[in-house]
């Protein structure tokens, strides 16, 4: 490892920690604060759900691309597609975020087995998603760094699971649903 590779990754260390803790904190904060409770006068925002949803599946489509851009060679794209899916996730955490703040949350009334398959794939989405936020953010650092060995090898592991979150997302959200 060349000494720029790492004096760039080591810049960026302390911002990885740091945002690994604290987003998944004031995700967990925010989740329990509902303005129109608090008394503030704000509609609540029903209908970002299914938007947020759909975005979860998106990112799901851009991770598959870039994954096959990558292996035919086409870095540019590559590049642009995990951009692209960051971006998404950092727009869907808004929105996440933005509703349950103004919206009771929803229970899930499905009964027997259903039930179990849904807390079941709900509770991995959430500690999944708590997990990959170092993860992505290792793996982008490590390319800025330009140490695509260790790129690689991070993503192998990243990816499986980034993937897993968006696909459960969209589940989730299409299980929920009807509850709504």
């Amino acid at each position: 490892m060349s000494k720029s590779v790492s004096e760039t990754e080591s810049k960026y260390n302390k911002w990885i920690v740091v945002l690994s803790i604290v987003i998944p904190v004031a995700v967990a904060a925010l989740f329990g604060v509902n303005l129109r409770k608090l008394g503030f006068n704000v509609e609540p925002l029903t209908f970002l759900p299914p938007i947020y949803a759909t975005i979860n599946g998106l990112t799901a489509v851009i991770l598959v691309i870039a994954f096959w851009a990558i292996k035919n060679k086409k870095v540019q794209l590559h590049e642009n597609l995990m951009k692209t899916a960051i971006a998404c996730s950092v727009l869907f955490l808004v929105m996440y975020v933005a509703y349950h703040m103004t919206s009771d949350s929803t229970k899930f009334g499905g009964e027997g087995i259903i039930r179990y398959v849904y807390y079941f794939i709900l509770i991995t989405h959430i500690i999944l998603s708590i997990v990959i936020i170092p993860f992505v953010l290792i793996t982008y650092v490590r390319a800025l760094a330009k140490s695509f060995e260790r790129h690689k090898k991070i993503a192998r592991i990243t990816f499986p699971i980034w993937l897993y979150v968006a696909i459960t997302g969209v589940i989730v959200y299409l299980m929920i649903s009807p509850y709504y």
